[in-house]
């Protein structure tokens, strides 16, 4: 019996390794395979910082408020209040300097850094500019070298290659999200209406607010661009554009040095092709920006631009509207050389340009007077740019709005004629301004006639 008890328990044994041998083992798959992203994220993201940003921002009382209070209880002290929010950057020296975008920073009261390490730094502006959307800051009190990444070639660029973005969506620190380079080139309006965001690099690797400023990187963990604008999320998904960074390279060294930048100019008045201009004027082609003035001895004048020819790409780059030639002259610096390619009654010619230095646009008339501010406006002369970023008509005289805090006239309005106490005085440059507005006293009538968006208007208050 206990030979047959023993003979049971080795068929048992036998029946359940032959079961076990029939079940399949699998290996690990790709066992010893390592994301090459895991890499390029560990080498950048010590570099990239989150950037939180405290602006003061005057709280506007309309004028007729501020008059009724005035009357019973005296001068109103300015009011302001304070806003965060939060952007990225990435720091570009051992000794601290950050670039950015320019939104990010604008107005900023204070900036606070917080690296990857957890250490927090406050920050100073160092200078930017609002239409490349590009700015530079320094941390401030580091005591030691601080992580820096490498700047690579945007213009190598290829349709399909790898891109990874680090930055701080909605403030969650050091996202990383990853995609595709899905195309270059791109243009999109900016939000302000002012003209256009122009050789964009569009990419599916998820953007979201608080992502601007940080580094789109290629596979070899080069920042290869600036994050900046996303599309509506109502509207698409996973399309996001970044600032590629030989355009900011062209300026971060001047922005260190000068806290500001100089921008090329080409020197001519310009409009943007239509059927019907194309028809009206017997053009060939029916697209791309028309020439209807050339500034004599401007950068166009010299290398032969001519009244009547129709641009139709610089440096390769297709153009087709008025306000994109001038964004894309913008990304250069003065001295660039750039290959324009014009339309001359139907024949096709490309002219070698060294683009000028943009005229300044600070308030100052050729006698050295500067503009004074006024109702929280600040002016200028109007420039031949001036005229092209807002379409300002040519025969229109009068000082650009350059800044302004009151919620009725707007940036880019151009301010032709004053009235005071029912006399009416033309403005047609700083001067002008100047002397009306020094004679404006308080509890004087004032309307002010402005051009906006090929509409005039007045606004009229009590001062």
């Amino acid at each position: 019996m206990g030979k047959l008890k023993m003979f049971s328990a080795i068929l048992l044994l036998v029946a359940l390794f032959a079961y076990v041998s029939n079940v399949p083992v699998f290996a690990q798959v790709n066992a010893d395979y390592k994301s090459p992203i895991v890499n390029v994220v560990k080498a950048a993201a010590p570099a990239v910082v989150k950037l939180d940003v405290v602006v003061q921002t005057e709280v506007y009382l309309d004028p007729f408020i501020r008059e009724f209070y005035r009357q019973f209880f005296g001068d109103i002290p300015r009011q302001f209040e304070d806003s965060n929010s939060v952007g990225s950057g990435f720091i570009i020296t051992k000794d601290g300097y950050v670039v950015t975008n320019y939104h990010v920073v604008k107005g900023a009261k204070q900036i606070k850094v917080t690296l990857l390490s957890g250490e927090i730094y406050d920050a100073e502006y160092i200078g930017g500019d609002e239409e490349l959307d590009i700015a530079v800051i320094k941390i401030k009190g580091a005591k030691k070298d601080l992580p820096t990444v490498e700047l690579g070639d945007s213009d190598k660029l290829e349709i399909g290659e790898w891109a990874i973005a680090i930055g701080n969506p909605l403030g969650f620190q050091h996202t990383v999200t990853v995609g595709v380079i899905s195309a270059v080139g791109r243009k999109i309006p900016k939000p302000d209406g002012s003209g256009y965001y122009t050789g964009l690099i569009q990419t599916d690797a998820a953007i979201n607010p608080g992502n601007s400023g940080g580094p789109l990187l290629n596979i070899y963990g080069q920042v290869i661009g600036i994050n900046t604008a996303i599309i509506n999320p109502t509207q698409a998904m996973n399309i996001g554009f970044a600032i590629p960074i030989n355009t900011a390279k062209r300026f971060i060294n001047q922005i260190i040095a000068t806290g500001r930048v100089e921008k090329a100019y080409l020197g001519v008045y310009v409009q943007t092709v239509t059927e019907s201009l194309a028809k009206s004027l017997g053009l060939k082609v029916t697209k791309g920006v028309y020439v209807a003035q050339v500034e004599k001895g401007s950068p166009a004048d010299k290398a032969g631009i001519k009244e009547g020819d129709v641009i139709v790409k610089v440096n390769g780059t297709f153009v087709e509207l008025a306000e994109e030639l001038t964004s894309v002259i913008r990304n250069y610096t003065p001295g660039t050389r750039v290959k324009v390619t014009i339309n001359r009654n139907g024949k096709e010619m490309v002219l070698d340009v060294t683009l000028g230095t943009l005229p300044t646009t600070t308030t100052t008339t050729n006698g050295g007077q500067v503009a004074k501010e006024f109702f929280g406006m600040s002016v200028s002369n109007i420039t031949t740019d001036d005229r092209n970023k807002y379409k300002i008509p040519t025969g229109l005289d009068g000082v650009l709005v350059r800044k302004s805090t009151n919620s009725y006239i707007k940036v880019g309005s151009v301010i032709w004629r004053i009235s005071v106490n029912g006399y009416a005085y033309d403005i047609k440059d700083v001067g002008d301004w100047n002397t009306v507005v020094e004679r404006i006293k308080k509890g004087d009538y004032v309307g002010i006639f402005y051009y906006y968006n090929g509409v005039r208007s007045v606004f009229s208050f009590r001062y």
